[in-house]
């Protein structure tokens, strides 16, 4: 974890994200295969730290297939065939903004800006989605959206889906702040990306690019830089 985040979070909650990496290391050792790589589970936090965030998007758990998962959420590592909810989500950026859909789906770019590409849960045994979402890592990651909703500068919830916003909603309305956003609208996964569901916008068609630079632009804080070159 960068230091910044260590040092502005809970003792407790540090001890408890020591344990939950401690906790995987010993399944790895006896023969569990686990995503993303040791050195790649805290990746979101070690590329943004709370200084530079903007902007958070948040993601369930991460990729459960070889070579996918790389600690960002929906973001796999160049090369590797862009997985169908990013494909989705390449295409509502080029609707939004107008830039060319990339061919990589490495999202460091965004999160080196200060876009925090945290998923709910940081690992996940390989072919099993969602299967570390009851060892406790919640725990920590909803710190750190409590911890960003708290920071001085305002900062963009990017939330895709009914899970993404209502963790998003309990970190902003502890930390007690009125001057941060919410974006919301369905997952970009194909089996909802064009549906509206209830209070949601489809997500095909929400635009939250340019809405997030919007707003940024509006609180005198530098926009995204959402299109890259390959």
């Amino acid at each position: 974890m960068n230091s910044q985040w260590f040092n502005i979070m809970d003792g407790a909650v540090c001890a408890e994200c020591e344990r939950l990496l401690q906790a995987t290391d010993e399944m790895r050792a006896q023969g569990t295969v686990i995503y993303p790589p040791s050195k790649d589970v805290l990746n979101a936090l070690k590329t943004t730290p709370p200084s530079k965030v903007k902007a958070v998007i948040i993601g369930q758990d991460p990729y459960h297939d070889e070579g996918q998962a790389m600690g960002l959420s929906f973001s796999v590592p160049k090369g590797v065939k862009l997985p169908p909810s990013l494909r989705n989500i390449f295409k509502e950026l080029h609707d939004d903004i107008g830039c060319d859909i990339p061919e990589s789906g490495d999202l460091t770019s965004w999160a080196k800006q200060g876009v925090l590409l945290l998923n709910t849960v940081l690992t996940v045994e390989a072919h099993k989605a969602n299967s570390h979402k009851k060892l406790g890592w919640q725990t920590v990651t909803l710190a750190v959206l409590k911890t960003c909703a708290a920071l001085e500068q305002p900062v963009v919830f990017i939330c895709w889906g009914k899970p993404a916003l209502a963790l998003a909603q309990a970190a902003m309305d502890e930390s007690g702040r009125t001057d941060n956003y919410i974006i919301a609208s369905t997952h970009p996964s194909p089996l909802s990306a064009n549906n509206r569901k209830s209070e949601l916008h489809s997500f095909m068609g929400s635009k939250p690019f340019s809405k997030s630079n919007e707003i940024l632009n509006q609180n005198g804080i530098e926009p995204i830089q959402w299109s890259f070159s390959e």
